[in-house]
């Protein structure tokens, strides 16, 4: 769809973005040698035998017909079970240790690692460095000067002696602190630092990660080699300019740090650094992730002047030296299937390196990772209904090894979008921002010198990296079986009805330029009932004594994970439906359910506005890209357009009759993406009545005390009230009361103004929030016209035909008053803001 109005300027702007493009063919490594190099370093799957050493092109590395570069399974030949193969599994790990053909990474690509000292190099030259030993002149300056001010002026006679020793103890004093904080920046160091010194250690983890992921994935773990040799030759081309590649993927698993580690082992690449969460730096687990590229970062820096530039300089570091970096782009793992907003915080510090001459250019690789099931997904479930995350251990990751190596999880798929260069990129920016038709804010863009430019650029580069792991993304066999059931009505779905809408969707996400993971020879039949029976068994349940074989969702809220997998593809087309759903829900015959184009846009335009923050839009116009979204539909037969009716409104939209007469199947499977985060959004916004105070529907517009509430409590209770309202039928999706959901949903309302935030003035500050004077009281202020213009676009049920906030949902809002855990004023918070 698109954010409300924005543009991607002229043609001048658009030919820019040329600049953030890949290097050109004729400056990387010939295409025919990469080929033969790639294909001998795949060729060997993994298998002692002279057979399985040919799979590689029966399987995709060289399709035979066209000579094109195809898909693969990396682990196709791999043994992965002792008990079926003992003397080729054992083969397999001789094989490693003696480092045959790739096992041996002896000539990976990229700047040097796995020497002696390689860590402690880094760590002397962060220490050592100007910027870090300037921040500790400063600290220590700093501290000494705040245990002794500075004296009165001195006497003409020049100081005394008692002045004398006090500068004396003042020097000594700010040496003994410097010596302190080399102390501490050393151990901040230690402990932070990646050690990826040895070959030994390396192949030796490279092939526990390769047993242990070939037993999970039973299906394999599958890339495309056609991307991989893209990555290969940009990797060559940076390598040479001692240039670094940024490895940015999607976080959907634990698993992610050893999946993409052990892929660049397997690919020949130099292994990245990788920004991970002290909260994995555990007894052993941590000294092994370290020696395999891992280094552990806190979660906030916030009170610590010393630890962000250590970390930064360290960053920096390894910048200027070309080593590959790794980060995870939105910071934590996706526990809703979908992509979150980004992260920018070491993406700060890598633009900054650039900014200030530590590196020629870094070359930006955003990967996605997907996964026909994920090991945390039940306790991704608890998580997401309230119940706190619980503190890593390893006795916590190792208790349930053993079984997980019996499960069967379906497959690994692994994409690359082509590396490009953060350089380009910045004067892409520049370029456009200053272009005569951009429309959002036209400015010089300066993010060397100015902040605010600077956050600026971080925005548009996390969001063009979410685009672009959109973009190359697979869709899983389990992601299209679980939006095919989630989004039918009816209870079940019988077994050929369920493929034809998996064929149906599978050719929908192709007809919209996304990749479908490849089924090979199977028919869909047959990939819909092996993923029953493995990675969607428990989670869909099929029906007995019918007359034909019949599919009912029984876990929706594990469901909506693959579900979400989706929604990116179609976001479109969901925000255009749900508006046009505004005239359908009010039923009549198909003239009284038509919109004019004027509506359509603005009903578009405000729930774009309310969801902005779920979703990855284009960069043209609202205007632009509904347009587009429409036409796509009308050439699907899902919408007709009518120039001529209501023309000076830009004409009318509606169902078409074709899509009447199939039952709406197509335009409510767009629905049913959409509606759980409307009803998410819906559900927050109504909590937010229990947070005016009482006594205000009577005074108006207060002028006296602003109350504040504990945000995590209010969260929970906003929960509990989902709960509530979903076993009562006034929600129809469990799913939406997700604390994730939710937690965006408060974001964005505190973006829009409804909702104030900051840290209380306490001892042991916490998160507190507060609803805006101006939207209470309920009766008549905006809140209560915010809630009713979103209940238009709620899916209408049996059970609630209510158009606003209807009476029992009031009582419930009232039933709850939060204690205030600070009160401030009012006049004074409006003078802050």
């Amino acid at each position: 769809m698109g954010a409300p109005p924005r543009s991607s300027g002229n043609d001048a702007a658009a030919a820019a973005r040329s600049q953030s493009k890949p290097p050109s063919d004729d400056q990387l490594p010939s295409i025919e040698r990469e080929t033969d190099v790639l294909t001998k370093q795949l060729g060997d799957l993994g298998s002692s035998r002279r057979e399985d050493r040919r799979l590689a092109g029966q399987t995709g590395i060289l399709t035979s017909e066209e000579h094109k570069l195809g898909d693969l399974n990396v682990v196709a030949a791999y043994k992965a079970h002792f008990r079926e193969s003992p003397f080729e599994f054992l083969q397999q790990f001789v094989a490693y240790g003696q480092g045959t053909g790739w096992r041996g990474y002896s000539n990976y690509i990229g700047a040097p690692i796995l020497y002696k000292g390689c860590s402690e190099e880094s760590i002397r030259a962060v220490l050592n460095s100007e910027q870090v030993q300037e921040r500790i002149r400063k600290l220590a300056s700093s501290r000494v000067d705040h245990l002794l001010p500075e004296q009165p002026p001195l006497s003409p006679t020049g100081p005394n002696k008692t002045q004398k020793n006090l500068a004396i103890f003042k020097e000594r004093k700010k040496r003994q602190i410097e010596q302190q904080l080399r102390d501490e920046a050393l151990a901040i160091l230690q402990v932070s630092v990646a050690r990826i010194d040895s070959l030994s250690f390396l192949k030796f983890f490279a092939a526990s990660v390769n047993n242990v992921l070939a037993r999970m994935y039973h299906q394999g773990i599958h890339i495309s080699v056609s991307q991989v040799l893209e990555l290969r030759r940009v990797a060559a081309f940076a390598a040479e300019r001692k240039q670094s590649i940024l490895f940015l993927p999607c976080h959907k698993s634990h698993i992610d740090y050893l999946t993409v580690s052990w892929l660049m082992f397997r690919l020949g690449i130099a292994l990245p650094h990788i920004i991970a969460g002290e909260n994995l730096d555990l007894p052993v687990l941590g000294d092994v992730l370290r020696k395999g590229g891992a280094f552990f970062i806190r979660r906030t820096f916030s009170g610590d002047q010393l630890y962000p530039a250590v970390i930064k300089e360290y960053v920096e570091t390894l910048l200027a030296s070309g080593k590959n970096l790794e980060c995870f782009i939105e910071g934590t793992r996706s526990r809703t299937g979908k992509l979150l907003p980004p992260k920018l915080g070491i993406l700060k510090y890598v633009v900054e390196g650039l900014l200030n001459g530590r590196t020629d250019d870094v070359w930006i690789c955003p990967v996605s990772l997907q996964y026909d099931s994920v090991i945390e997904s039940e306790t991704y479930v608890s998580e997401l209904l309230g119940k706190p995350k619980e503190a890593e251990s390893l006795l916590g990751l190792l208790s349930g090894s053993s079984s997980l190596l019996q499960l069967k999880m379906g497959r690994i798929d692994i994409r690359f979008d082509t590396p490009w260069s953060l350089q380009g990129f910045i004067k892409e920016q520049k370029d456009r921002r200053a272009a005569p038709g951009f429309k959002d804010e036209k400015v010089e863009l300066d993010p060397v010198n100015n902040e605010r430019h600077r956050v600026l650029l971080l925005k548009a580069l996390g969001y063009r990296v979410l685009a672009d792991i959109n973009k190359v993304s697979v869709v899983m066999p389990a992601a299209l079986i679980g939006t095919v059931v989630l989004t039918l009505r009816g209870r079940g779905v019988s077994r050929s009805e369920l493929i034809r809408r998996v064929d149906w969707l599978r050719m929908a996400i192709i007809n919209k330029g996304f990749t479908v993971a490849d089924f090979g020879a199977m028919k869909t039949g047959e990939v819909v009932d092996r993923a029953l029976s493995t990675v969607m068994k428990g989670l869909i349940a099929e029906e007995k004594d019918v007359m034909e074989p019949t599919f009912v969702p029984v876990k929706r809220f594990e469901l909506s994970f693959y579900r979400n997998q989706v929604i990116h593809i179609f976001v479109s087309e969901s925000l255009a439906a749900a508006a046009l759903y505004t005239k359908v829900k009010q039923g009549g015959t198909a003239p009284m359910q038509r919109m004019t184009r004027k509506d359509l846009l603005s009903e578009c335009l405000f729930i774009s506005s309310v969801l902005r923050s779920e979703f990855v839009f284009g960069v043209d116009t609202l205007e632009v890209n509904v347009d587009r979204t429409i036409d796509g539909m009308v050439a699907d037969g899902i919408l007709e357009k009518h120039a001529d009716i209501k023309p000076e409104e830009g004409g009318s939209i509606e169902l078409s009759a074709k899509e009447r007469e199939n039952g709406r199947e197509n335009y409510d499977s767009f629905l049913f993406l959409i509606w759980p985060f409307i009803e998410g959004y819906w559900l927050a916004a109504v909590s937010l009545l229990s947070l005016i105070p009482q006594g205000a529907e009577a005074q108006g517009y207060p002028t006296q005390k602003l109350p504040w509430f504990a945000a995590k409590d209010f969260e929970k209770h906003t929960q509990l009230l989902g709960k509530t309202l979903y076993a009562q039928g006034e929600l129809s999706y469990l799913e939406s009361i997700n604390a994730a959901t939710l937690s965006q949903a408060f974001t964005r309302m505190e973006e829009m103004g409804m909702i104030l935030r900051k840290k209380s003035s306490h001892q042991k500050p916490v998160p507190i929030m507060a609803l805006h004077p101006s939207f209470w009281p309920s009766q008549t202020a905006k809140l209560t016209d915010y809630i009713d213009r979103l209940s238009q676009f709620r899916r209408e049920g049996k059970d609630r035909r209510e158009q606003n906030v209807g009476v029992k949902v009031r009582k419930y809002t009232a039933m709850y008053i939060p204690a205030a855990v600070e009160v401030s004023n009012i006049k004074q918070r409006q003078a802050q803001l």
